[in-house]
């Protein structure tokens, strides 16, 4: 189990490198969803050469599409969603809301599933011990996000302008909205998991499943941009720009692959403990041009509170 965990840590850590990376393309195509669709379209052959090495296969039989569910390839419509939303919350309720809020939901849903067995996964039972674990998980994050964020004069101008510019109404349907979307990020990864057993094959169900979505994205980058990148903005890329398709790529791989071993609930823990040391880390020495912001002490206790939490749960 622990190496599981572990490897879903480290994943988590390179989907961390993926946002600043995609924001340095998104101002280069002067698009976020035009350097969404990007990054999928090469996770997506990424993800193919994967699936060609270890499997020898790239889309299932059609007999066996036609004996499952409609909800096990469901994983790349609900990952676009929770990509396309996250742009679309920012201006909405802040930066504060917009980080914190699908995370809760991520939590709350990976506990929910575990603990029914939905979409296939092991029931998990919910032992006061995991509780008071996941609690102090969720402390943890709380202190290590939240805290620093709120102490920035900067984010708190920001985010008190952007929901003071909306009506109160319109900001909770948002705010709710951000919850549900982290439910959706959740139910990915829990349907991502399963479709690899089905298929037994878990680069194959990683392909399938950001091939979808690569279809997805680009139709809502069509709908919203009305356009495709020019041969002049691509030129204008870096090495570098390219790599975000690949590290989410990385991180959907590795669900598929945790999730049947350690349960939907401590996979999403973990990786999110390995976001928020990566995006800590490359905010403290400006990896991939970012913003450099040094590190404080509540994000340091909030990592020790969600370590410690994912310890109890693990005990239990």
């Amino acid at each position: 189990m622990l190496i599981f965990m572990l490897i879903a840590l480290i994943a988590g850590f390179l989907l961390s490198n993926q946002s600043p990376i995609n924001t340095d393309l998104s101002r280069i195509v002067k698009s976020p969803f035009i350097a969404g669709s990007i990054s999928f379209v090469v996770g997506t052959l990424f993800l193919a050469v994967l699936s060609l090495a270890m499997s020898g296969r790239l889309i299932p039989s059609i007999g066996f599409i036609q004996t499952q569910p409609v909800w096990v390839w469901l994983g790349g419509a609900l990952g676009v969603i929770y990509l396309t939303s996250n742009i679309l919350l920012f201006p909405k309720i802040g930066a504060i809301q917009t980080t914190i809020l699908p995370i809760l939901g991520q939590i709350v849903m990976g506990s929910i599933i575990d603990l029914f067995g939905w979409f296939g996964a092991a029931k998990v039972a919910m032992t006061p011990w995991r509780l008071i674990g996941i609690l102090i998980l969720v402390v943890g994050v709380v202190v290590a996000v939240v805290l620093p964020s709120f102490r920035n004069r900067d984010v708190r101008t920001f985010d008190s302008t952007v929901t003071h510019r909306n009506q109160q109404s319109v900001v909770i349907g948002w705010q709710i909205w951000g919850v549900i979307v982290g439910i959706f990020a959740a139910m990915q990864q829990a349907i991502n998991g399963h479709l690899g057993t089905l298929l037994q094959s878990t680069s194959q169900a990683a392909f399938m499943s950001f091939l979808i979505g690569t279809f997805l994205i680009i139709i809502v980058a069509l709908i919203i941009d009305k356009r495709l990148p020019t041969v002049n903005e691509l030129k204008a890329t870096r090495p570098w720009d390219w790599f975000g398709g690949i590290l989410g790529s990385l991180f959907l791989f590795v669900t598929v692959v945790t999730v049947p071993q350690i349960g939907t609930g401590l996979t999403i823990m973990m990786g999110l403990i390995g976001q928020i040391i990566g995006s800590i880390l490359v905010q403290q020495f400006g990896w991939w041009q970012s913003i450099r912001q040094h590190m404080v002490p509540a994000q340091v206790l909030g990592i020790v509170l969600m370590l410690i939490g994912v310890g109890l749960i693990k005990m239990a």
